[in-house]
């Protein structure tokens, strides 16, 4: 049975040492309507941050074990790319322009107002998230459910995480069930790519979806590969 519900709540991921600062935003996130969870200390955090089951990370510079320059350009060497927000006490210029070359979305300066925390917090999921379907966040196929909200799959009774590109990829062949999709098509849809690089993104990201998803990954049964053309969804 096929089965698709609405939208739940939106996760993020709060890295942040000051406990108060920490309290204080993640009590606003919540009343927000957000699922927060905290975190202190850079190396844990870089742990949390690659399941890949955020939607967005609020990611401070300065933070013990592991500077969040470090976390954030980490979590892009491995793939993962969910948006982060850097918050930091220091204004320099350089400082920004590092955070941004480390992959981080958007750069916010300590004190800063909660409504403007707020309002870049919705624009960058709306950037982020548009083009992508979220009022598709859950879908059963087979002996598989996929929670897109969370990242996350039951497959036979056993839950797997998602990386976030892997959800993001998966989610935009269910919408495109039973179409032929082209490797192209998904790295300009999938991952924003304007110009298409060789690479291959797309078929590193299927092979890890298929060991996931298929009951047997060499002979896959939902995600086949079309010669020549690309991939399609049947399920």
């Amino acid at each position: 049975m096929n089965a698709v519900v609405a939208e739940t709540q939106r996760r993020v991921l709060l890295v942040e040492d000051e406990a108060a600062l920490a309290r204080t935003l993640r009590d606003m996130l919540h009343a927000e309507g957000y699922q927060v969870e905290t975190h202190s200390d850079g190396a844990l955090a870089l742990d949390a941050a690659s399941a890949g089951t955020h939607d967005l990370i609020l990611l401070d510079v300065m933070l013990p074990s592991m500077d969040g320059f470090e976390i954030s350009g980490s979590l892009r060497r491995r793939g993962i790319n969910t948006p982060i927000i850097m918050l930091t006490a220091r204004d320099e210029l350089g400082d920004k322009v590092g955070g941004l070359r480390s992959g981080a979305d958007d750069y916010l300066t300590k004190p800063f107002e909660a409504e403007e925390l707020l309002a870049r917090i919705e624009a960058l999921l709306r950037r982020t998230y548009k083009d992508i379907g979220n009022d598709l966040v859950s879908y059963e196929f087979g002996d598989v459910q996929v929670d897109f909200t969370r990242n996350r799959l039951i497959r036979k009774g056993t839950p797997t995480d998602l990386a976030e590109q892997e959800s993001q990829l998966l989610r935009y062949l269910v919408r495109h069930r039973g179409e032929v999709v082209s490797r192209e098509a998904l790295l300009t849809e999938v991952w924003g790519y304007r110009s298409i690089p060789f690479t291959r993104t797309v078929d590193v990201h299927v092979a890890w979806l298929r060991q996931k998803i298929e009951p047997n990954p060499g002979s896959p049964r939902y995600i086949t590969t079309v010669r020549g053309k690309g991939y399609r969804f049947d399920g």
